[in-house]
């Protein structure tokens, strides 16, 4: 009657740990990237009864008999299949399409996590909604420098893209070549120094019997000149100037009748500070300057785990690594293994919720079956201390 008592009691625990984890999966329904878990059983030892005995040349052999002494709970295992995706719109929110897990460093302690919800602290550091500070590379004067340590992502609110020297300046479009005979054209186009400094470069086309005289001027240099000719509206001879250091590139140009459709454009800019920022696939974020720059603050490191049904949940969404997971490998988003990462979207639940009510239906009635076999066996034992009356 004993081990009746004893397995009843060992079904009660084993189901109860089984309704926590699915209460716990269902509380988590709409937490971010949470990865539901599921409660495996196994059997204790048995007692021997009755052991075997080998077949002899005139007997055949014989079964061991054996009393279960009830069941336990062999491991409470972790789904990280992929979640459903929800568009949020927000930049700083990042899921992981695949595998992969962002690194995170709090206090000192690095964890790894699926939730993207992040945003920038009053310093700039791209953290996690405890705090934690998302790990990757930061770029220098643009360049990120690939198999350096990892360390926090910063979005540099203050950050500077440098001026640029104009160094060359291309004219394109349609000079008439059925234009009177000193007709004037003129084109500016704004030039910057290496500070930053705008000067106006002003290419001037002056009509002449055999074709069009050019003149380059910035105002700070003797103004630079060339004559062009055309041959069935292609150019034909001249085409280039050089004026104070900017090469005026006039190659494109043609001289078809009726059509003035000449303009002038140069490279260069002036200084600019950080007004935003994307991210490209592999997890690269590349900030927008005031004055149309584009280049790389910083890449969002990936890690990933021979194991990772062996990390150990730290709460906030987030794991840390364990001797069965293995050690974290480091990569980007789009190697193999690493998953993509889409910025404007998180990665919801994975939680099924009509497998958790059949989880819950289940553990009941596991529940409810060994706490009969509990007043079962109460009762036998009742029947037998009535016999003495």
């Amino acid at each position: 009657m004993l081990r009746s008592l004893y397995s009843g009691i060992s079904g009660l625990r084993s189901h109860q740990t089984m309704l926590d984890v699915t209460a716990n999966n269902i509380a988590n329904v709409n937490t971010v990237a949470f990865k539901s878990s599921a409660t495996q059983f196994q059997d204790t030892l048995s007692q021997l009864v009755k052991g075997s005995n080998s077949p002899q040349a005139t007997v055949g052999g014989t079964n061991p008999a054996q009393i279960g002494l009830g069941v336990q709970v062999a491991g409470i295992s972790t789904n990280f299949s992929q979640g459903s995706t929800e568009s949020t719109g927000r930049s700083t929110d990042i899921m992981i399409s695949g595998d992969g897990f962002f690194i995170t460093s709090a206090g000192g302690q690095t964890q790894y996590t699926r939730a993207g919800s992040f945003d920038p602290d009053g310093l700039g550091h791209l953290v996690a909604p405890d705090g934690a500070i998302v790990q990757g590379w930061s770029a220098v004067n643009g360049v990120i420098q690939a198999g350096s340590a990892i360390g926090d992502i910063t979005l540099p609110n203050q950050a500077v893209s440098p001026a640029e020297a104009t160094t060359k300046a291309t004219i394109t479009g349609n000079l008439p070549i059925d234009a009177a005979t000193g007709t004037v054209l003129s084109r500016d186009a704004t030039a910057y120094d290496a500070n930053g400094n705008t000067r106006k470069l002003t290419v001037t086309f002056t009509r002449t019997a055999s074709g069009w005289d050019a003149s380059a001027d910035d105002g700070s240099a003797t103004p630079g000149t060339s004559s062009l000719a055309y041959t069935n509206g292609v150019l034909s001879s001249g085409g280039n100037i050089t004026v104070n250091g900017i090469a005026v590139d006039m190659t494109a140009t043609t001289g078809f009748a009726g059509l003035t459709t000449v303009a002038a454009t140069s490279d260069g800019r002036a200084a600019g500070t950080l007004q935003s920022f994307t991210m490209s696939p592999d997890g690269t974020l590349i900030g927008s300057f005031s004055n149309g720059a584009s280049q790389s603050i910083g890449r969002i490191a990936l890690a990933t785990f021979v194991n990772p049904g062996g990390l150990a949940k730290a709460g906030s969404s987030s794991y840390t690594s364990t001797f069965n997971s293995g050690a974290a490998q480091l990569g980007t988003a789009g190697q193999a293994g690493y998953g993509t990462l889409t910025s404007g979207a998180l990665e919801m639940s994975n939680v099924d919720l009509s497998q958790e009510f059949t989880n819950l239906i289940v553990a009941q009635r596991g529940f409810q079956a060994n706490a009969r076999i509990i007043t079962t066996s109460d009762q036998v034992l009742q029947e037998l201390t009535n016999l003495k009356q």
